[in-house]
């Protein structure tokens, strides 16, 4: 199995539906469209959840790296 650095793992999931958890315990779901070397990400088609209820759907999102715990595939 070959092995993958954290930045190419990320590219992967590039134009999939991701789950990002943030420190504040919000989580956003969408579609990854980039990303850079901070982990900044952009998320198209976006659904805020807190507490596992949807609060808000939005459009384009950009979220800072320092501001993420998790990220995972849906």
């Amino acid at each position: 199995m070959e092995q993958l650095r954290p930045l190419d793992a990320l590219n992967k999931s590039r134009d999939k539906r991701i789950i990002v958890e943030l420190k504040n315990n919000k989580q956003f779901i969408g579609k990854l469209i980039s990303f850079d070397i901070h982990i900044n990400i952009v998320l198209d088609d976006v659904e805020e959840r807190m507490n596992g209820e949807m609060v808000r759907k939005l459009n384009t999102v950009f979220i800072r790296g320092d501001t993420i715990t998790i990220i995972s595939t849906e």
